[in-house]
């Protein structure tokens, strides 16, 4: 996909949310190390998933896909758990999600051979040197192929033996969850104590939660999350999830219709306090846009003349920083956004590319260590670089929907990374998208 040309306009009717990225990553590695089958409905298919999918079936998970609606269409899979955990005869590739290399290389310090994780380009620049060390104090011998900290790594397999480890609180979450689903595996108790601040604290209670729907239910959280001691030898068991919709990439649907003053429904949301990003409903309301939260469903009623502008930390749901900031474009005033400093390690240096991108279109933003300000702007149409990364593309896409004058994408084929029907749902409710 070349390029896409998008027209501002108003949006009308309704989509339903994509299923959760957050808890298909987790049902799927949850369900690879149970001993017996498990059933994952309504997971969400995207490149990150997938390489989950590909990934937990290396170790020895069998899968099935599973057709149980009427029209045919996939609804889940069935997953039969590694027990024991086979040694992946291959590299494992991990594409460019760190979530699946996060999460599957403690998980591999289980097996009893060599592993090997890398993914593309973008995954083989991220630092993932906190995870190396935390992996050779719990007894599981890890390198990174080049010594730069960096993808490829090697795990040498064998178990996990256990013990105590001091990890700062300001890393990605990814790595302490990787850890809490590999510890019940270990051949002693492992303490994992946490110096503060601890950031992205949902996507933790949401490890937790499915430690517990899968069985695992001795492990104690110390003080106020300050660490965690799982306990060894524990069996997963099999269990049934229900995979709900996503508020991480429902946010940027919201956020259409509030920058463009329209009325939109998106279907599928659920109130889920373990996602992080179901503060962007908080967040709208905050900026004066109408939000409506029904049982399964959030209905945004918008005048952008209203909007105005906030202080947010967003160091619990820093995916939210991009589409955020966008907003802050379209609101009265002036928006400052905390907690930003992590999200230079993203899929993109997410600060500098948000910020770079949106001053093409007249945006005024500044960038500070651990913080942007966004003033108050009328945009026009720009011609956006999306550097590769899926929000980034999303929250152009929205910037373009209010601006003033047609904008063009450039490979917005990014955005399967995490939502691929985002361009399809947006035409659904009218935006006037077209090929370049």
């Amino acid at each position: 996909m070349a390029g896409l040309i998008v027209e501002p306009g108003p949006l009308k009717g309704s989509v339903k949310a994509p299923s959760s990225k957050a808890h298909t990553h987790r049902a799927l590695l949850a369900a690879s190390l149970a001993e017996g089958t498990s059933t994952i409905l309504n997971p969400l298919a995207s490149r990150d998933t997938e390489a989950t999918l590909k990934c937990i079936k290396m170790y020895g998970a069998r899968v099935a896909r599973l057709k149980v609606s009427p029209s045919g269409g996939l609804e889940g899979l069935r997953v039969a758990g590694a027990t024991p955990l086979e040694t992946p005869r291959n590299i494992v590739d991990c594409g460019g999600s760190a979530s699946t290399l996060r999460f599957a290389a403690p998980i591999l310090g289980n097996a009893p051979g060599i592993s090997i994780l890398t993914g593309d380009r973008s995954l083989r620049r991220r630092p993932m040197g906190y995870m190396i060390e935390a992996l050779n104090r719990l007894g599981v011998s890890c390198h990174s192929a080049a010594g730069d900290g960096r993808p490829p790594i090697i795990v040498f397999g064998g178990g996990l033996k256990g013990g105590c480890i001091q990890v700062s609180g300001d890393v990605s979450s990814q790595f302490i969850s990787g850890l809490l689903l590999a510890s019940p595996l270990a051949e002693e108790p492992v303490t994992i104590r946490v110096s503060p601040p601890l950031e992205s604290r949902p996507y933790i209670l949401l490890t937790l939660s499915y430690l517990k729907r899968f069985g695992v239910e001795d492990f104690q959280v110390l003080g106020d999350m300050e660490g965690f001691t799982v306990s060894p030898g524990q069996s997963y068991k099999p269990s049934r999830v229900e995979v709900p919709g996503d508020y991480s990439s429902a946010a940027y649907i919201l956020s259409a219709a509030a920058v463009t003053s329209s009325e939109v429904i998106v279907e599928g949301l659920a109130r889920d306090f373990l996602q992080a990003d179901m503060a962007i409903l908080e967040i709208l309301r905050d900026m004066n846009v109408t939000v409506q939260q029904e049982e399964s469903s959030v209905r945004i009623v918008s005048d952008v003349q209203e909007m105005e502008g906030i202080e947010v930390d967003l160091r619990d749901s820093p995916d939210l920083a991009p589409i955020v900031a966008v907003l802050g474009c379209y609101a009265k005033g002036e928006t400052v956004i905390y907690g930003v400093r992590r999200l230079k390690f993203k899929e993109s240096n997410r600060v500098e590319a948000v910020a770079g991108e949106l001053r093409k279109a007249g945006a005024s933003i500044t960038v500070e260590e651990d913080r942007l300000i966004v003033k108050g702007s009328r945009l026009r149409g720009a011609s956006y670089n999306p550097h590769g990364d899926h929000r980034i593309a999303m929250a152009c896409t929205v910037a373009a929907l209010g601006a003033e004058g047609r904008s063009l994408i450039s490979n917005p084929g990014c955005v399967s990374k995490s939502y691929p029907d985002f361009y399809r749902d947006l035409l659904r409710i009218g935006a006037r998208i077209n090929a370049s």
